[in-house]
């Protein structure tokens, strides 16, 4: 058996308010348990905070519930230890139905010392996180609306994207414009191709000729490149934005920069920002 915590306390997690148990009393007696609630604001957080204070609890669990737990984390990170439970692995033991036996249960679990923690970087390689998710995000809209543009030209029988590697290449992308402006003819759309794709000429024509591109596909189209074009800006706003100065020290060691799928440069994976998972528990200063 682990040592006993003698000043503990278990928060249970909603998106309104949180019950907290507080256990205290000495490891070879029963514990004197009080369970309070509090909403999750910042106002809230903060009485729940001064009332840990002034329970002299030292150590702190809650669930990682979605994202309710951050804001609790927030007010409490450098406070007290937190212990980050995985929902599943406590799931099965809790065996309680109410908030209330929740927190209680949760407190007694850390105790006794059988809860793992997850664990959770320092706060600028969190911040690394954000940046790499978001741009992986704006990346995979980005790929969305391509293949939407895509679609509706097949629907109107355009079939370049069967010749040319890339649609979007310099040689797509004008001739998709002048398809946009509808004026030119289809030899001379087919003429825009540059480098090697001006080999494919022929087949460009037979890929454009005939098609049935209307004032309702341009309108739609337009509105996938703006769309586009905004998604581009984003991403290189995020690959443009230093991080912290003190963050590559936090990044854990042999982490690698791997370059992204569009070849514009190395980026980090947010899988690789987690560092050593197996640590048991995240130490704060007191």
């Amino acid at each position: 058996m682990g040592k006993i915590i003698e000043r503990c306390a278990g928060i249970d997690i909603g998106k309104r308010f949180l019950l907290c148990c507080v256990l205290t009393g000495a490891a070879h007696e029963e514990p004197r348990s009080e369970t309070r609630r509090f909403d999750t604001t910042v106002p809230g957080l903060e009485r729940l905070r001064n009332w840990l204070n002034d329970e002299r609890v030292t150590d702190v669990v809650m669930e990682s519930t979605g994202s309710y737990w951050i804001p609790v984390f927030n007010l409490l990170e450098g406070r007290v230890t937190i212990v980050l439970a995985n929902p599943e692995e406590v799931k099965n033991r809790k065996g309680h139905k109410t908030d209330r036996k929740d927190a209680g249960h949760l407190a007694d679990l850390l105790r006794h010392n059988h809860i793992r923690s997850s664990y959770i970087p320092a706060e600028p390689v969190r911040q690394l996180r954000d940046l790499t998710r978001r741009r992986v995000q704006l990346t995979q809209d980005a790929t969305r609306e391509r293949n939407r543009v895509q679609k509706l030209l097949e629907q109107v029988n355009v079939k370049i994207g069967s010749v040319l590697t890339d649609v979007f290449g310099v040689s797509g992308l004008q001739m998709l414009l002048a398809l946009l402006e509808g004026r030119a003819a289809t030899s001379e759309i087919a003429g825009l191709a540059r480098g090697s794709a001006k080999r494919k000429i022929p087949q460009l024509i037979e890929a454009i000729e005939g098609n049935r591109m209307c004032d309702h596909v341009r309108f739609l189209i337009r509105g996938c490149l703006r769309h586009l074009a905004c998604l581009r800006r984003g991403s290189r706003g995020t690959r443009c934005r230093n991080p912290p100065p003190h963050a590559i020290s936090h990044v854990p060691e042999g982490l690698h920069t791997v370059t992204d799928h569009s070849g514009r440069g190395p980026t980090f994976g947010s899988h690789d920002l987690g560092g050593d998972r197996a640590r048991p528990r995240l130490l704060s200063n007191r």
